[in-house]
């Protein structure tokens, strides 16, 4: 499956970039995230706990960053195993773009899922990578703008 996505964050470029290279606030942005810790060069740990549909469960993966291009663009990878569940893998292709007013993030995400999550149907599954997308930019964009905010 295969989603896109562009937002407006009203923070310069330097900031959002930081941002999205910060495991406390990728941790506070991601649903269901438990536990992130790692650094940018070599990759993050992560416990993700989800339900789709009527499977719960928790994830355990692995994130990493290649083709990083500071402060323009990069590519996150992971893959997460949840037991009986299944597994996710997929990533993203980020790219930020100074604009009036802030700064562009778009996004071109790929994932795959299998085991007991696949056989819930492509219908449920693309809404909820959907949902879990809208949500975890929607997080981003108030946490970065939230913090740039002077008091």
């Amino acid at each position: 499956m295969e989603l896109n996505g562009t937002r407006t964050i009203a923070a310069p470029r330097d900031v959002v970039w930081a941002k999205l290279n910060d495991a406390d606030t990728l941790r506070a942005c991601i649903p269901g995230c438990e536990e992130l810790t790692g650094n940018p060069e070599d990759g993050f740990e992560a416990t993700v706990k989800q339900k789709v549909g009527p499977v719960k469960a928790t994830f355990k993966g692995h994130v990493t960053l290649s083709d990083v291009v500071a402060p323009e663009s990069y590519r996150i990878s992971g893959e997460g195993k949840g037991g009986v569940a299944g597994f996710a893998k997929g990533g993203a292709d980020v790219k930020l773009t100074e604009v009036e007013g802030g700064t562009e993030l778009t996004y071109a995400v790929d994932a795959k899922v299998g085991g007991k999550i696949a056989q819930l149907g492509s219908r449920l599954i693309n809404g909820f990578a959907t949902r879990m997308a809208d949500s975890f930019f929607e997080n981003f964009q108030n946490e970065v703008e939230g913090s740039t905010q002077t008091t």
